[in-house]
């Protein structure tokens, strides 16, 4: 089976991409909702239910036309790109909505792929389609639908995916709705800590900072950046390391200025 992961949707670029409608009847998309009411079902008093992942800025037409193409899209016909980002922005919208009413009531507010929760409209907004141009490019044809994005939802963490998403930072931190961003470098790349100065720059703007390191590193982490609105995420081998390491936290953790 053919998925928008791996193999580019529709080509044709004749195609009238402001037509597309999620089709509700579809046996797929009527499975995923029943799935979303029984995983309700089954949840009360015991655990949340994520609202899952259904892409985003850039990433869903870049599905859907391919990333090479939407890259020359980007250069051949930037205002064509930014008006059906934009209708397909009001198409997500309205699928987030129509999720977060079924899950609202167990959830008191929502989760999604993400390991946050949040008491309203939570979502991980992205654009990892962002990693292949230039800042002004990223500035003139992406910038306002994220911030359409960041403004429909209550709460939402950004998550920088990738070096080459990390020119965007400067941009990104203009918007904001935007409370958070999850700095991560990339598989087989250095850990976050490699790139201190971001990190920093990131809680000198005032937003809180999510990052993913060893439980070596912790240490080093909590010595160099503040632990107010530090979101660390690590892992030990043994549950006795793990109490250690937290005991640990409450000693070296500060908050600075």
């Amino acid at each position: 089976m053919q998925t928008g992961w791996w193999d580019s949707i529709l080509l044709n670029q004749e195609i009238d991409y402001t037509g597309l409608k999620i089709n509700e009847e579809h046996p797929d998309y009527r499975f995923s909702i029943e799935l979303l009411h029984r995983g309700i079902d089954e949840a009360k008093g015991k655990c949340l239910v994520s609202i899952g992942a259904f892409g985003g800025c850039g990433d869903t037409l870049a599905a859907l036309r391919g990333t090479e193409n939407l890259l020359f899209d980007c250069l051949d016909r930037p205002e064509w790109v930014k008006e059906t980002e934009f209708f397909l922005m009001d198409i997500w919208c309205r699928h987030y909505d129509k999720l977060f009413k079924i899950i609202n009531e167990v959830d008191e507010g929502s989760t999604c792929w993400f390991p946050l929760w949040a008491p309203g409209k939570f979502y991980a907004v992205q654009n990892d389609f962002a990693y292949n141009i230039s800042p002004k490019m990223f500035r003139e044809i992406f910038l306002t639908i994220i911030e359409k994005q960041t403004d429909f939802l209550d709460f939402c963490v950004y998550h920088v995916d990738g070096l080459g998403n990390f020119k965007h930072i400067d941009t990104l931190l203009e918007l904001p709705k935007i409370k958070a961003f999850q700095i991560l470098p990339g598989e087989g790349k250095p850990s976050p800590l490699y790139f201190m100065d971001i990190l920093k720059k990131v809680q000198a703007a005032g937003k809180n900072l999510h990052i993913s390191i060893h439980s070596s590193e912790v240490k080093r982490a909590l010595e160099n950046l503040n632990a107010r609105g530090l979101f660390i995420s690590t892992s030990c081998e043994t549950e006795d390391k793990a109490l250690q390491l937290i005991e640990n936290i409450s000693k070296w953790s500060k908050e600075q200025t």
